[in-house]
Parts: C-alpha cells; structure tokens; sequence
C-alpha cells in the first residue's frame, strides 16, 4: 500500500471513529506499527490530526477531511449521482455549483454531455452552450479548458479544505446575477431541518447560491442523510430536488417528500 493510500485510509478511520490507535491500524492497513507511527506523525505535521499517546484524534468534534482525501469515499455512488444530477440542467441554461466531491463530478458530467460538449458556439462567440458559476477553485480549473462552457468563478478567500471561496467577496459577485439551477454540494442531510455543511462560511456562500437560484438541486450520497453538521445551509422547503443513491432509507426518503423534496435515487 503506498503511502497516499494510507493516508488516505488513516484519515477516513479518523473521520468515521474520532480517533485511531496504531495497534488498531496497523492491523486494518496490514502494516507495521512504525508505518503506522511515522505516518501520523506526518500527518500531525500537517495539522490534520493530533497525535496522542498510543494514536491519534480528530482535531474538533465534527472533523472534516480535506478534499483531497475524499475523493475515493463513495466514488461509485458519487459519479452516478453526478451523472443524474447533471441531467437536470438543460443545454443554455446558467447552473451554479458549489464545492465538493459529488459536484466535481456533476461538473464532470456536464462537461462531457453530448449536447453541451459538442456545441462549438461558444468558441465562435455566441451564446455559450451552459454557463458554470462556481466558488469551488478545482471545478473552475476543470471547465476553463472547456470553451463551450462559460466559467464565473466568485470571489473570496479559498478554504484549503474544499478549495472553496467564502467571504463578502464571494457574496458580492452572487448578488448580482441570477441563477436556473443551483447544484448543492452538503456534508448532512436533515429530512425535517434542512441541509448542512462543516463552515459557516461555506454556508453562507452556498444558501446565496440557493436564493439565487430559480430550482434547488441537492446532490448527496446516502452516507449524509441524517447526519449532522454545523452551519446550515437551508431548510427543507427551499429544496427542489435531492439526488442520491439507492442506499437512503423509505423512512428518510418519505419524510422528504413530506416535506416537498423531490427524492432521485440512483
């Protein structure tokens, strides 16, 4: 196993439990216990952990992975759900995408959809073939090569996190336009409360995008349905459709629709 692969695995054992002890990872990484010490003493060097006598903890109580380390949880689950939910944007129409695994890949999925990536108007100058408003810095990187796609990247300051753009910059660039769809990256789902995130600066930024928005998409696996979060997002009632996979429970999945939400498991 290389060592970006235990990483990998050391910070989703921390994610899931809190905590990890070496013993205890070193026989689920089928590793020696100095691997696993000299690993999360590197990883301490990196402020993603703290190191503790015998392991490791989370640093808070609602502990967040980077982004670079959440790219393979749920990747099967997270590209379906970024294939339906992109097939809820029409070709032409302006869709705002906040940061996150799932929305990289409806992002992904826009990108290569026929009717959007065969249209060459843009290129010639006329209307572009979809316009992406985004605060997230790797989905700006991923469509700007993309000359059928209008990139609008906010303002703000970047979240190392989720390379997200938060702050008053960010809500400056958001006041101004309007939105037909707005795509919703969310770390929990509460069937009767509403959508949260870890940041209240991401929350911020994400419930502008909402209101400016004409339809609401949340796009989240089943591993977020009825977690918790810190900062809320927006309630039940401002959500138009919630696109997830087939592992969401009929008890959450009818307590949703009660509530309005159009429940899309794929």
């Amino acid at each position: 196993m290389s060592r970006d692969a235990r990483w990998s695995a050391l910070l989703e054992l921390l994610a899931q439990h809190g905590r990890v002890e070496v013993e205890d990872a070193a026989a689920a990484l089928d590793v020696s216990t100095a691997t696993i010490r000299r690993d999360l003493d590197q990883l301490a060097e990196q402020q993603l952990l703290t190191r503790t006598r015998g392991g490791a903890v989370a640093h808070g109580v609602s502990y967040e992975l980077p982004l670079r380390y959440k790219t393979a949880r749920h990747a099967s689950e997270k590209q379906r759900i970024g294939r339906a939910a992109a097939d809820l944007v029409a070709a032409g129409q302006v869709v705002g995408l906040t940061g996150g695994t799932t929305t990289t890949e409806v992002a992904r999925a826009l990108a290569v959809r026929a009717d959007i990536a065969g249209d060459t108007g843009a290129a010639a100058g006329a209307r572009p073939a979809l316009t992406v408003v985004t605060n997230a810095l790797n989905i700006a990187g991923e469509l700007v090569i993309r000359p059928q796609i209008k990139t609008v990247v906010t303002g703000g300051v970047a979240r190392p996190q989720s390379y997200e753009l938060i702050g008053p910059l960010a809500g400056g660039v958001l006041e101004q336009i309007t939105l037909d769809v707005a795509v919703l990256g969310v770390n929990a789902v509460d069937p009767e409360r509403g959508v949260y995130v870890h940041h209240e600066g991401e929350a911020s930024v994400n419930r502008l995008l909402a209101e400016r928005a004409q339809r609401v998409v949340v796009a989240a696996d089943s591993s977020k349905i009825g977690r918790a979060a810190f900062a809320r997002v927006c309630e039940p009632a401002r959500i138009d459709v919630l696109v997830t996979d087939t592992g969401i429970t009929a008890e959450a999945s009818a307590r949703l629709t009660e509530a309005g939400v159009t429940v899309v498991a794929v």
